[in-house]
């Protein structure tokens, strides 16, 4: 008769075999535990999370082909300044383009001028240059008129009649005639070529007159004045002339 194993020899090995695969799960698990950490402590691992924020960046950074973290790059740009719609340079342009642009427009530009000034400059050139032109319009603008009107005298009238008028004294006519015969021969157009001195008295310059210098009446009476000024009357500009030939 065959007689039964005793229960505790089989109780015995199964506490055996599950304390090996305890073990075996234990050593498992710190292994999984150690080693990863083990691994870290080997590359110097982050010790904060500063460090470690720091190493992601620079993973980031290496992965992107850029600079090392911890160091700047800056780059540049240009900015294009558009001209205005008139051709002239932007107001913010510098002062080298808007000096090259006022001389492009035949506008001298002055040392020690301000780009904020040059602006100032070339409105004023365009200006005198548009004054220019109208005047020289306005001949033709009147059909010619103008340019065919005659500065010279043609009212007529006699020697006594015109100094007269020009309120000289009968006393003085003689000093006046004898003057004005060897000057102008009476001519009110008379007009030296060379000197430009014109009228009765040849007034010099003819500008000097009101009116032109050809009207008699406003000979005399710029003469009257210029006698009185320079020689203390008609008889000292008289006595003046025939001394010298000249007054």
């Amino acid at each position: 008769m065959r007689s039964a194993a005793p229960v505790p020899a089989r109780l015995s090995r199964r506490r055996g075999v599950l304390n090996v695969f305890a073990g075996v799960a234990a050593f498992g698990f710190l292994a999984a535990y150690l080693v990863p950490t083990t691994a870290a402590l080997a590359e110097g691992a982050p010790a904060s999370r500063y460090d470690a924020v720091q190493a992601d960046a620079q993973m980031y950074v290496a992965a992107a082909n850029l600079a090392p973290a911890g160091s700047l790059q800056y780059g540049s740009y240009a900015i294009e300044l558009q001209a205005q719609a008139d051709g002239s340079p932007h107001p913010k342009a510098s002062l080298e383009e808007w000096i090259a642009y006022a001389e492009s427009q035949g506008v001298e530009v002055p040392e020690g001028t301000t780009r904020e000034e040059i602006p100032t400059l070339i409105a004023e050139a365009e200006a005198a240059e548009e004054e220019e032109a109208a005047q020289a319009a306005e001949p033709a603008s009147d059909g010619g008129a103008a340019a065919l009107a005659s500065p010279f005298y043609t009212g007529g009238g006699a020697p006594e009649e015109w100094m007269r008028a020009a309120g000289i004294a009968e006393s003085d006519w003689g000093y006046v005639d004898y003057i004005v015969s060897h000057e102008s021969g009476w001519n009110p157009n008379a007009t030296n070529a060379s000197s430009g001195a014109c009228g009765l008295v040849q007034a010099l310059p003819c500008s000097k007159v009101p009116g032109g210098g050809y009207n008699p009446v406003a000979n005399l009476q710029w003469a009257t004045g210029y006698a009185t000024a320079r020689y203390g009357s008609w008889a000292g500009a008289y006595a003046f002339w025939t001394a010298n030939h000249w007054w």
